[in-house]
Parts: structure tokens; C-alpha cells; sequence
């Protein structure tokens, strides 16, 4: 596989940082002109490096802005025992660092950028939580690890990044973004090897349980169980707002394939066997974005027709 180390975003490699905002965008107004939305883009583009901000594009501001790309399309309607919601957004920004006060002004320099053509909707603060330096993963605040599974060095480049496409869409990444709010009350009640059992590895030390129950969320999904194999490189964090808190799910992918195949199952739609992870937590949000890829330092927005 040749080196596609300057066509991505590289925060989307880089992992999770100390602190985080994700940032939704909607259009200000039913419909805006499309030289209007290209103008917003342009002057955003110099405030996303990749790293520091990782930008998403919705399918219907891909198709807005005159431009087409295969395999984007909004997150489906699941249906099934559990709800799964759909949320359809316009922009998204997510936004990376050690400061949260640093975060807001760049997030004040993103807004303004795109007024008055975009207007701010949502902004979610994260971050991590009993991080591991010697391993590099956190934790959920159910104080089990996440990302254990996620593939590294060229097999993540593999899972996360478009290749063999062409120029303008190679680099460029598929991402599945969900809100999840945590039962935490539900949870503390859960006798231990229940909590255990949901999520199909002990809480004490991360170890797999080989007997956990079927509905266990590591066996619901496995990566390697599917056919084909559905690898994502999560990069999820654990957000705080009051007095509600859970997990802000992100699933970067080379297309939409494995995330939906993994939510399936997970909704019971395979096989009628719902993720143990209900138990605990539920989505409430739930979108798609194309994360264009990088061209010598910038955005690579030639399937929008920028040059």
C-alpha cells in the first residue's frame, strides 16, 4: 500500500487529546446560494490543519456544494428493539488540545469564519479520562478502557483512510459520530460481573471473559467476526454537560461498511441478540461525515470543485 502519510488529517491518526469539543454547524437559513457556502469554506480552510481541528463534511452539504463522492450517504434508519437515532448534520468540527479555554476561542474563530452563511448548533465538550500513558488508551466513565481493539499503525491507515479512489479522495475518511448518554446510576447498581458481563470483559483488569454472555458488547462486536472484517479506528471520549455525562462515540473508516455492519448487531438486527452496552447507555444523536483529505498541508477540496 503506498504512503499516504500527508493525504490525511493526521489528528484523526493521532489519537485522543487532553481535551476536546465536538463542534456542529447547521446552515443559517433553509438554503443558501452555493457560491455562498464555498465563500464559508474558503475562509474556513485556513483554520483546519487536520490536527488541532479535523473537519467532517454532511452528505447534503457535499451535494450543496456541487460535489460527489462515492459512498457518502446520511446514517440509516436502523429500526429494531432499541432506538438508534438519526440526526442528520450539515458541519462538523472536531476540535483538539490541552486547554479548554484554548479550544473556545478557536471554536469563536470557526464560527465566525462561517457567518453568516453557518450557524453554531451544538457544541459537546470531552475529554479523557484515566488516560493510560504507557498504553495510550482511556477510559469510558464506566472506568472501562476504550479502543482496546482499535487497529494500529498501517492497519489503522488501512481501516480509517480512503485509498485506491484517485486524487481528491484518497486520504479522505468516513466518520460515524453518536452521542451516547451513561445510566450511571443503573450502571453502579449492576452487581460486578453483570457490569462485566455487558461489556464482556472484568472491569479490574480488561481482561476478555471467553464465557461472557452472547449479548456481551466485545462479542457483538468482534471486528474480525464479520465477513468482511469491520475495522474502525475509534477515537471516542467520554463528555460531561450538568448533571448528564456518556460517551461521545466516534468511528473513523475507509467507507460506512463496518460501523453499520457493527451497529447492526448491535441493535439485534442479525440475529435478534441486543448489545449488552442498552444496559447502561443509549444514543441520542446519530450522524454521517466525509472528512475530506489533505494536499500539501491543506484541505483537498477538488471534489468540490475548489482547486
Amino acid at each position: 500500500m503506498a504512503d499516504d502519510s500527508q493525504l490525511y488529517q493526521p489528528g484523526i491518526l493521532e489519537g485522543v487529546p487532553r481535551v476536546a469539543r465536538y463542534v456542529q454547524f447547521t446552515l443559517a437559513g433553509e438554503r443558501q446560494p452555493a457560491r455562498a457556502l464555498k465563500d464559508a469554506m474558503t475562509r474556513i480552510s485556513p483554520l483546519v490543519n487536520g490536527r488541532d481541528v479535523v473537519i467532517g463534511l454532511a452528505p447534503a452539504l457535499v451535494k450543496a456544494l456541487g460535489g460527489e463522492v462515492p459512498g457518502l450517504h446520511e446514517f440509516p434508519e436502523l429500526g429494531g428493539s432499541v432506538k438508534v437515532p438519526v440526526t442528520p448534520g450539515t458541519l462538523w468540527c472536531w476540535v483538539r488540545g490541552d486547554d479548554l479555554g484554548d479550544l473556545l476561542h478557536v471554536t469563536r474563530k470557526l464560527q465566525k469564519a462561517l457567518a453568516p452563511v453557518f450557524t453554531l448548533r451544538h457544541v459537546t465538550d470531552a475529554f479523557r479520562h484515566r488516560h493510560d500513558g504507557v498504553t495510550g488508551f482511556g477510559r469510558d466513565l464506566t472506568g472501562f478502557e476504550d479502543g482496546t481493539e482499535n487497529p494500529k499503525d498501517g492497519e489503522a491507515i488501512e481501516a480509517a483512510f480512503a485509498h485506491g479512489q484517485g486524487e481528491g479522495l484518497d486520504g479522505a475518511s468516513f466518520v460515524a459520530v453518536q452521542q451516547w448518554v451513561h445510566d450511571l446510576d443503573a450502571f453502579d447498581a449492576m452487581p460486578e460481573e453483570h457490569q462485566n458481563h455487558a461489556i464482556g470483559r472484568r472491569l479490574s483488569d480488561n481482561e476478555e471473559i471467553e464465557d461472557a454472555p452472547e449479548s456481551a458488547h466485545v462479542k457483538r462486536t468482534a471486528q474480525e467476526s464479520f465477513d468482511p472484517e469491520a475495522f474502525v479506528l475509534r477515537r471516542s471520549m467520554p463528555w460531561l454537560a450538568s448533571t448528564q455525562a456518556g460517551l461521545m462515540f466516534v468511528a473513523f473508516g475507509k467507507s460506512f461498511d463496518a460501523f453499520e455492519a457493527q451497529m447492526r448487531r448491535m441493535a439485534g438486527l442479525d440475529d435478534g441478540i441486543v448489545d449488552g452496552v442498552f444496559k447502561l447507555s443509549r444514543p441520542v444523536s446519530g450522524s454521517y461525515y466525509w472528512c475530506p483529505p489533505m494536499r500539501g498541508g491543506q484541505l483537498d477540496l477538488r471534489r468540490l470543485g475548489f482547486r
